[in-house]
């Protein structure tokens, strides 16, 4: 019996210090004369990374091999997205995939026929700003 009561207080001795050192560090961590700044400058940054469209990851339109491999990738990410339910990043990287394609109107259709409807309506209302961030 005093084996198990003795374990209770250790536990609770220990729950005890790490709530305590929680509290110490976090106060610590606030009183930082840079911690606001840090704050702004990194939500800032994940603020920009979720506006920006994903073009500035096109390839170099010229180089041929390139420009397959990213087509490739963006298709099978897209498909592997909407798979997963995640409707807005995988209408992100079809559009992606769309933008270098060599015959968008044949990929158009192709899509039009395998998406769900509400879905390939989301793909075309996404695709004139994908066309006017690429022309920039």
């Amino acid at each position: 019996m005093m084996g198990g009561k003795s374990s209770t207080i250790a536990a609770g001795v220990c729950g005890a210090l790490f709530v305590g050192y929680c509290i110490y560090f976090d106060k610590k961590r606030r009183s930082d004369p840079n911690f606001k700044n840090r704050l702004r400058e990194r939500r800032r940054n994940q603020a920009a990374a979720k506006q920006g469209t994903g073009l500035s990851k096109l390839p170099d339109l010229k180089d041929a091999e390139a420009v397959q491999k990213f087509f490739l990738e963006e298709i099978q990410l897209g498909e592997e997205l909407l798979a997963q339910g995640d409707y807005e990043n995988g209408i992100e990287h079809l559009t992606n995939a769309i933008a270098v394609c060599g015959q968008p109107q044949q990929l158009l259709q192709v899509l039009q026929q395998t998406l769900p409807p509400p879905v390939f309506q989301m793909l075309l209302t996404k695709l004139p700003t994908i066309s006017q961030s690429n022309l920039q």
